[in-house]
């Protein structure tokens, strides 16, 4: 049993998994940057840590992190979701100093916490796939996709993070160097890591995702639910089970997640998505996994 964790997130996000630590009886370290000195989430903490650098950048600074709690005693460093929550630098540094990392193994997140990897893998298992690219060198490589494609609109999309963070729709040859741009100057001012890669865009989908739960060897689901309705590529809301979702495309996407996470030996709470056509195919639809750690709510 954990005795005291490391939250290393901040805002709404750190508090949950602070009210849920508490109520387990678990003590609770919280760290945040200069500028955050005024945030509600230190209210929840039972002691506080600041950070060297201000804005995400502190944030981001896993050997620091892991460095504040060895120093106070903790247990366990718990990433939340977004941030450092798929940086396979956190985990390896927990495991480095003998910290729990809350969440998967280094292994597991070199595989799901890139999404180029993650696509490779649900392949490799004959799950299909969108149409997309390796890692984008330049606009020229985005421009090749682009041509290949038969210049059907593409999405840009940041290789780590989420949050619809580090994406934008293209559809025409000349705006992709500015997205491109503007994808990688956000992709590294929220997660540290500007790699970009294209897929091809898919308008009219539903985008469906599945709950699994592993303990490292054992991985099963907890049933699926309908992300739609979305505002800038984020969730809006959330329909559980995923509603007018015929029988045979929900088990075939129930299957698909659990192989995910066996060939990934998925330890903890993750989600896999799908972007699911609106005929009876199925398939043409893995967007991409996103870790999701427990005792976040």
């Amino acid at each position: 049993m954990l005795k005291k964790i490391l939250i290393a997130n901040r805002g709404e996000i750190a508090i949950r998994i602070a009210r849920t630590a508490r109520a387990m009886g678990i003590g609770t370290v919280g760290i945040y940057s200069p500028d955050d000195a005024a945030s509600l989430h230190l209210k929840y903490m039972d002691e506080l840590c600041v950070l060297a650098q201000s804005g995400v950048t502190g944030y981001l600074d896993y050997r620091a992190i892991v460095g504040l709690a060895v120093a106070t005693g903790c247990d366990a460093v718990h990433p939340g979701y977004g941030l450092l929550s798929e940086w396979v630098e956190l985990a390896q540094e927990c495991q480095a100093h003998g910290v729990i990392f809350v969440g998967p193994t280094p292994e597991t997140l070199k595989v799901q916490g890139n999404k180029v990897a993650a696509r490779a893998l649900a392949d490799g298992l004959g799950i299909p796939v969108i149409n997309g690219s390796s890692p984008l060198a330049d606009a020229q490589a985005a421009q090749l996709f682009f041509e290949a494609s038969g210049r059907a609109p593409m999405m840009l999309k940041a290789v780590n993070g989420g949050g619809g963070r580090g994406m934008r729709v293209v559809d025409a040859g000349d705006k992709i160097a500015r997205a491109l741009d503007q994808c990688r100057a956000e992709a590294l001012a929220a997660f540290g890591d500007d790699t970009i890669y294209a897929e091809r865009f898919l308008p009219s989908v539903r985008h469906i995702e599945v709950q699994i739960i592993g303990d490292g060897l054992s991985v099963t689901h907890l049933w699926e639910r309908d992300c739609s309705v979305q505002r800038r590529n984020q969730k809006l809301i959330e329909l559980a089970p995923a509603p007018n979702l015929d029988p045979e495309t929900r088990s075939s996407l129930l299957l698909a997640a659990i192989a995910i996470g066996k060939a990934s030996n998925y330890r903890g709470l993750g989600t896999i998505e799908f972007l699911v056509e609106n005929r009876r195919t199925w398939g043409r639809g893995l967007l991409f996994h996103r870790n999701q750690p427990p005792h976040s709510g």
